[in-house]
Order: C-alpha cells, then sequence, then structure tokens
C-alpha cells in the first residue's frame, strides 16, 4: 500500500521539476561576478557597454565630437545615464562610493590614478574585466580619446593605479 504512495509523490516531485524547468538548478549553475546579483550584473554590463560605445571618439559633455572631455566627464556622462550621479571631477569622484581592492574590481567599477603619493588624483578609468592577469578599462585620453586599455601591460598607468571605488552596488 505504501509503494502507490511512494510512486505518486516521486512522479509530483519530477513533475514540479520539469514544470518549473528546474530554474532552481539553473540557478546554481548559473555564472555571475563575485558577490554580484543578476540584476546587478546586468546594469554593470549595460554600463560598460555603453562607454564602450565611445572608443575613439574625442567627446564633449555636450555629446558634440570635439576635443575637451577628459575622463571623469566621460564616467559622468555614462553614469548619468544609468540614474548613477557623479561629481564631473576625477578628484570628487575618488571618493564617492565605496573603496575596494583594485584586484577585486568588477567590470562597471572606478580605477583612478595619481602621479605622485604626494599629488592629487587626475585620472579615472571604467573597469571592462579584472582576470588577475589583466586588468582592461575604458577611459578619456587628451590625445587618443576615448580608448580600451591593459592597466597592468601599461608601463605608463600601471605605477599610478592609486585606488579602486564601488560606485554600483546598492542601488
Amino acid at each position: 500500500m505504501r509503494q502507490p504512495s511512494f510512486f505518486k509523490a516521486l512522479f509530483l516531485l519530477i513533475s514540479v521539476l520539469f514544470l518549473t524547468r528546474c530554474d532552481v538548478l539553473r540557478d546554481l549553475t548559473t555564472e555571475r561576478p563575485r558577490g554580484v546579483d543578476s540584476k546587478e550584473a546586468a546594469l554593470r554590463r549595460d554600463i560598460v557597454d555603453y562607454a564602450q560605445r565611445y572608443e575613439g571618439k574625442i567627446l564633449t559633455p555636450a555629446k558634440i565630437l570635439l576635443p575637451g572631455l577628459i575622463a571623469p566627464g566621460l564616467l559622468y556622462f555614462v553614469m548619468k545615464e544609468y540614474g548613477i550621479m557623479l561629481s564631473p571631477s576625477s578628484k570628487d569622484q575618488s571618493i564617492q562610493g565605496r573603496s575596494i581592492p583594485v584586484d577585486k574590481a568588477m567590470p562597471g567599477d572606478l580605477i583612478f590614478f595619481r602621479r605622485s603619493a604626494s599629488e592629487p588624483v587626475f585620472h579615472v578609468s571604467l573597469v571592462i574585466e579584472n582576470d588577475g592577469k589583466s586588468l582592461w578599462v575604458v577611459h578619456s585620453t587628451t590625445s587618443r580619446g576615448v580608448i580600451q586599455e591593459d592597466l597592468l601591460a601599461s608601463s605608463y598607468w600601471k605605477p599610478k593605479i592609486y585606488s579602486a571605488r564601488d560606485v554600483i552596488s546598492g542601488r
């Protein structure tokens, strides 16, 4: 008498799993950035994709293709599109959000630069990818416009890396 109940319960369990398309199991195997929920991960991807659209362009805050937009202006403009308000100054941006270790920076986080320990922050970039061996960013340069670059492979930028900030988490 107990066997039919067991088989009914087993059948019911299998049916539920198939009807829910195994969502529970999919959540266990879906790869996500460290400590980031899927909504935040999507926001980070969107921000990076939006910033990358400007590669090769020299921009102004008014979106006119003329020289003049320095790196903090690019990030101010990009983040504003997603409701994240940053200062237009890299020095001020360097204290916004939450401080994080540079080696833990994720796509959408900001990397700041100083020329020396006694000088203020002078530049900022947006993390595209960080795999521990390379740290790809997008940033606006005066001479080359908006570019993508591996900071860890750059003899110019690598020694100037100062800090990283997360301005996305918790939104």
